[in-house]
């Protein structure tokens, strides 16, 4: 597991650049660093040593020295390539699976790509064609960053080492922007900055004497399979979790999990401990809301296996890491689990170096409520087109119009969720803010920019585009490709490595994850019920009990912390001079939302959105820290939710 970078050029880049782009990674990899450069490229990388920590360092290279690679990730499969790789008559210096991409490249070129099993970002250069290859993995474990100018191609595991060369401009990318204020996070390909783009995942890049080419190279088939025997199909997924779980327990480093006492990441747990003679390091989070706390269903898991179980509360009292978490991400993101997800790394890392998780279990298997909504959905009357046109357009007014959390708004989202056509209504239900709610705050200027600009059409585009034969397979398929690696992998990862933590998912494994693609929907969710054979399968192994609970999610209590322990600073960083100066919102409608909240509107999601990326601003942009001038302490004595209207600018 490492941090990368490197620059390749038709001139001869600087080394010096390349040195300060691992050196801002370097909580990727604490145990060591390599380099190589010649007259056209500079190669980088942070080690956290886990499988062969005697021999893996990096960068890595062919016997001749004209192919060089430096690497993010683990190959799981590393063991059997390397016997491959032997027998065709490579000489391998080391023990692990960072040589054996070199070697793969000199045999397959970039359809080496696969015959990986694991979680990677990789660089390999090419000396002799001038040909610099970056990889991604399939699922988007591993991030991968990207700048080009025609004569020169910069990358980087993390956008803060590409900014270290003097000449990237940082000017925010208006349209990521405007996604990021939709979903929370900044969708691939998109970065926050015009200039650099994300690599998405299952993609390859050849860059090569100045010219830039990128293919994807991987996505799972959805098409469903006939099914004769559930019990047998069951009996599959636990062998193939098994033996996912299992070669993700080959570590030289101690190695434990996360448990959430939601299904996936206790089937992992349970597959862990039969793997193991030794009792499993768990770790959890709490919260003192009952509403957001499960840390009673993973004591039930922790206890039936005999785990050495560790827990932490996060109180309103801990926000004070919000600008070091800002720090991390190197764009803003507004997926308030981050929280306790930085706080349980943090937890796991006092005490392992790798850890396990259950990411992925709710794509594969459907385990989401809007999974069952949009099954539910299919028997809905499909209303003439002039009657759709018009209900959509009375619903969305009747949500424009209301608060958060009013029962208005929630008829209003009905009312649309009916007259929308099935790809529309997947894409409201991953919407986080609407285009109407985004226009009431933009500036005049940014309104313009973005004329036309609508983000429900990334999604929109990846449900139709789908090759599912169903409305539920199709937004498993839209979840793959853009929640999955946009939202929840960009959260651990960062999370995770922000401690030096490494971080896998038995159920990303793409074998299991093809697998599971096939399966028929009604084993997925059926009647309100969802990961139906998910639960089936591991019956045996979890408690009833924690198999029968609905589905909690990993949730913060937001809207009450912007009330309380959040307030001051949500006032502070959304209405001072430095947020008021950028241009981008109204501030008389940024105000108002402030107040409409704390008068008992929910608010919550757009407020948290502007106020991550204000802190991101200020932690990429060294404008000062967003905790500095305390004394503002939000809105004066008698305003009220009512006090301020954006239309009275």
């Amino acid at each position: 597991m490492c941090g990368i970078a490197g620059i390749a050029s038709t001139a001869t880049p600087d080394p010096e650049i390349v040195r300060r782009m691992c050196d801002v990674i370097v909580h990727r990899g604490p145990d060591g660093e390599g380099y190589y450069s010649d007259e056209n490229a500079a190669l980088g990388m942070r080690r956290l040593a886990i499988i062969d920590v005697a021999t893996g360092n990096q960068p890595v290279s062919s016997e001749d020295g004209a192919v060089v690679a430096v690497f993010n990730g683990e190959i799981y499969n590393f063991a059997e390539l390397r016997q491959d790789l032997e027998r065709r008559g490579h000489r391998l210096r080391s023990a692990g699976d960072s040589e054996c991409l070199v070697h793969l490249y000199e045999e397959h070129g970039t359809d080496m790509v696969h015959r990986l099993r694991g979680m990677f970002a990789f660089a390999i250069w090419d000396r002799a064609r001038g040909r610099l290859v970056l990889a991604r993995d399939r699922v988007g474990k591993k991030p991968l960053f990207w700048r080009a100018d025609g004569d020169t191609v910069w990358f980087g595991s993390e956008l803060k080492s590409l900014a270290q060369d003097p000449g990237m401009r940082r000017d925010i990318d208006v349209v990521a922007l405007h996604h990021y204020l939709t979903y929370q996070y900044v969708p691939a390909p998109w970065s926050i900055y015009q200039e650099v783009r994300k690599l998405p995942p299952g993609h390859v890049l050849v860059w090569e004497q100045g010219r830039s080419r990128v293919h994807r190279y991987w996505s799972p088939d959805w098409t469903t399979r006939r099914v004769a025997d559930v019990s047998e199909e069951e009996e599959r997924l636990r062998e193939l979790l098994l033996e996912a779980t299992r070669i993700r327990m080959v570590s030289e480093r101690p190695i434990g999990a996360f448990l959430s006492g939601g299904i996936d990441s206790s089937a992992v747990v349970a597959a862990m401990a039969m793997h193991s003679g030794e009792p499993i390091k768990t770790f959890c989070i709490g919260f003192e809301d009952s509403r957001y706390d499960e840390r009673h269903k993973a004591r039930m898991v922790a206890e039936r296996y005999g785990t050495d179980h560790h827990e932490l509360v996060v109180t309103g009292g801990m926000l004070d890491v919000l600008p070091r978490i800002a720090w991390q991400f190197d764009e803003p993101f507004a997926d308030s689990s981050a929280i306790p997800s930085f706080y349980v790394a943090e937890l796991g890392r006092r005490h392992v170096t790798v850890a396990l998780n259950g990411d992925g279990g709710d794509e594969s298997f459907g385990g989401y409520q809007r999974y069952a909504l949009m099954n539910m959905a299919r028997g809905m009357p499909r209303l003439p087109r002039p009657l759709a046109e018009a209900c959509g357009h009375f619903g969305r007014a009747m949500v424009e119009r209301s608060d958060y959390g009013t029962l208005s708004r929630r008829i209003g989202r009905v009312i649309r969720f009916a007259a929308d056509p099935p790809s529309r209504r997947y894409a409201g239900l991953m919407r986080r803010c609407t285009e109407e709610q985004k226009a009431s705050i933009y500036s005049d200027e940014l309104c313009d920019l973005l004329a036309g600009v609508d983000s429900g059409s990334l999604i929109e585009d990846l449900f139709l585009g789908s090759r599912a034969g169903t409305d539920l397979g199709r937004a498993q398929d839209a979840d793959t490709a853009m929640y999955l690696p946009g939202d929840l992998l960009v959260k651990v990862d960062t999370t995770t490595m922000a401690h030096s933590l490494e971080g896998r998912s038995p159920f990303l494994d793409h074998h299991l994850m093809e697998w599971a693609a096939g399966l028929p929907g009604a084993l997925k969710v059926r009647n309100g019920q969802t990961k139906r054979l998910l639960r089936r399968a591991v019956a045996a192994w979890l408690p009833q009990e924690l198999l029968r609970a609905p589905k909690q999610g990993f949730g913060v209590p937001l809207a009450a912390w912007l009330r309380g322990e959040l307030r001051d600073l949500a006032w502070q960083v959304l209405t001072d001079e430095t947020a008021r100066g950028r241009g981008l919102f109204r501030p008389s409608a940024v105000r108002d939302l402030l107040l409409r909240h704390l008068g008992g509107a929910d608010h919550s999601d757009i407020l948290w959105s502007l106020v991550q990326f204000e802190l991101w601003q200020r932690a990429h942009a060294g404008q000062g820290s967003p905790w500095a001038g305390a004394t503002c302490p939000g809105p004066a004595q008698g305003d009220s939710a009512r006090g301020l209207n954006p239309a009275n600018e």
